[in-house]
């Protein structure tokens, strides 16, 4: 989602669903349950190479999200990334060896590649727990959480539907990063923001 601030209210410029990976199939969206099935060596080398993939593709994706946005008159400054609820990941055997820890994985690879993917291309990045988003959004717009979701949604009807829930939540983070100030965001400056 690219938002950008008029008149303090936010409005959407682009929606897109970015794919992090060439092949789409089960094997390279989850490669963590991929490697769970493979040598140690292999499934290392399996990631890392899925790794580098997400990073590409990533950076890909910002880079053309900046370029139709700056058609548009607007300059892309600033990443919104909800992030899961847990903690920080182990090493890699501990990872394979407990399911719950192989479904957050896969996740947070892919979030590490749109956060490196942003640095690369010189975003300063927010990040905020997929849990506090309504909560802290409130807060900060100084308004109900449910009053917040409604104005979300609204924004989402002129792009037409689906107008997903991830998609109001990647708009809502986007909006997010452009209020947070400047010092809590590392990196670059601006009024245009990318979930």
């Amino acid at each position: 989602m690219a938002v950008s601030l008029e008149k303090g209210a936010p409005v959407v410029l682009a929606r897109q669903r970015v794919h992090l990976v060439e092949t789409f199939s089960y094997e390279f969206r989850q490669p963590y349950h991929t490697a769970e099935k493979m040598l140690a060596g292999q499934g290392r080398e399996f990631i890392e190479r899925v790794r580098d993939e997400a990073r590409r593709l990533a950076y890909k994706a910002i880079r053309e999200l900046a370029s139709r946005t700056q058609e548009q008159g607007a300059k892309l400054t600033r990443c919104g990334l909800l992030l899961a609820s847990g903690r920080p990941l182990p090493g890699l055997e501990k990872i394979l060896a407990s399911h719950a820890l192989i479904h957050t994985a896969d996740g947070e690879l892919f979030r590490e590649a749109l956060l490196h993917a942003s640095a690369r291309c010189g975003l300063r990045d927010f990040r905020i727990k997929e849990k506090e988003l309504l909560d802290h959004a409130g807060e900060a717009f100084r308004c109900k959480p449910n009053v917040l979701l409604r104005r979300v949604t609204e924004l989402g009807r002129s792009l037409g539907s689906p107008w997903s829930q991830d998609e109001k939540f990647a708009t809502l983070a986007a909006w997010l990063a452009l209020k947070a100030p400047m010092k809590t965001i590392p990196k670059g400056r601006g009024k245009f923001s990318a979930s």
